[in-house]
Order: C-alpha cells, then structure tokens, then sequence
C-alpha cells in the first residue's frame, strides 16, 4: 500500500511514479505469485545489477488524498491492471477521466471525489466486473450515466453533488439531445473499429491479387527473366557496394 495522504504534495501527477509500479501491470500475470525486478547500482565507478524476487502483494492500494495535486489524470494509471483502490479524492485534478481506466480489471474502489474533473463518464468503466465502490462526490461531470453490470448497482451516493449527470439511478432523466449524443458516441466507436479492420482487409485483398498474378506468370511463362535477371542485378550491385566500403 502507497499513502500519501494528507500531505501539502502540489503540481501534477507524476507519470514516473505510476510507470515505475512495475509489479501492478499487466505483463505480471494473474497468475504468478512472485514478482522479479532488478536494481542498477554503481560503486565507485563499478556498474552492479540487484535482482530480488517478492511475493506479489494481497492488496494493492495508492492513497494520494487531500492533497494539492492538479491537471489530468495520468493515462498510464490505466495500465496498472492488479491495482485495487486508487484514491485521488480532495485534490484539484481537472480534464475527463480518463477511458484507460476501463482496462484496471481488478479494480474494486474507485474515489475521485471532490475534484474538479470534467465530461462524461468513460462507458468503459462498465468492463470493471469487480468494482463495489465508486464516488464520483462534486466533480464537474456531465452527460449520461453509462449502464450496466456493476453500475446497475451503485446508487445516487456515488454520483452526489452533480447537477449535471442523468440517468439511472438518479431521478433526472436525460434529453433527447443527450441520449443522441451517447448513441453517436459509441456508433463512432463502432465505425473506428469497422474501418480499421476495413483496411487491413483491403491491404490484405491486394496482397492476395497481386501474389496470384505473380503466380500466374510464373507458371504460364516458366519464369520471368527479365524479374530474375533484375533481381541479380539488384544482388550484385550491393555486394559490390558493400565490399568497397569495407576496403575503404
């Protein structure tokens, strides 16, 4: 466990700190126990190598609470997937939260509380399966509450102080222009993924035409000399090359 409450730290998040958190990522694996990592130290000019190997932690907790701290959340934090119970609450962190803490797969608490955090709620939070608690306490967020699997669950509690969130479980539904904008959020999600996969289709579909066209005259032509013959050329002329620069 990391706590660094109730200090007078100021200025933003450190990425370093978050990125140095080597045994709560993802490459660890759920299912190693033990956690390696090396330490480099230099002794009078001498460059030595620690290697120590621990016992994974039982509960992983970083407590930065009721501090100065502003500017955004860090991105990287997203990539600490054995991170338990982040608390950042009683600071002055600003911009959205960030979509990345949707892959924190063993995240059961999540405080951002009393912030001044902005935008709407990632939909991507709705993939934390294990997440009990959440408050979200006189943030600047916006928009409709996304639905499903754990946030089924929460109540109004964990969304108090927002006069500009919708939808269940608070009593104030959403417009329709809302509503609209929430759909065409995760159409354009949708639409990325289809082009990008749209793509590699057509470069595959290419490389297909092409490699059957090559085939064709290859087996209708017994092979073609003028490719075979531009291919030593192209062989010879940087072996030449290659040894002139090594007289040289």
């Amino acid at each position: 466990m990391v706590d660094l409450s109730h200090n007078d730290f100021t200025g933003l998040l450190p990425i370093e700190f978050f990125q140095n958190l080597k045994a709560l990522k993802e490459e660890v694996g759920y299912d190693s126990e033990y956690f390696s990592y090396s330490v480099d130290l230099t002794i009078k000019g001498l460059k030595l190598e620690f290697t120590k190997t621990v016992h994974m932690p039982i509960f992983t907790c970083i407590d930065l609470s009721d501090n100065g701290f502003h500017g955004e959340i860090p991105k990287v934090v997203g990539e600490l997937r054995l991170l338990l119970a982040p608390n950042l609450s009683h600071n002055s962190l600003t911009g959205p939260i960030p979509p990345s803490f949707g892959n924190l797969a063993a995240l059961e608490s999540l405080d951002l509380s009393f912030n001044k955090q902005s935008g709407r709620i990632p939909s991507q939070l709705t993939n934390l399966t294990f997440l009990e608690v959440l408050r979200f306490w006189n943030n600047n967020l916006v928009g409709p509450i996304p639905q499903g699997k754990q946030f089924d669950t929460f109540e109004n509690d964990s969304y108090r102080g927002h006069l500009g969130l919708c939808g269940f479980p608070l009593s104030k539904e959403c417009s329709n222009d809302e509503r609209s904008q929430k759909a065409q959020d995760e159409e354009d999600n949708g639409n990325g993924i289809a082009f990008i996969w749209k793509v590699a289709m057509m470069g595959y579909g290419c490389g297909m035409v092409l490699g059957i066209s090559i085939a064709y005259i290859v087996i209708t032509t017994g092979r073609p000399r003028w490719l075979v013959r531009k291919i030593e050329r192209d062989l010879q002329n940087k072996v030449s090359s290659w040894f002139g620069k090594k007289r040289k």
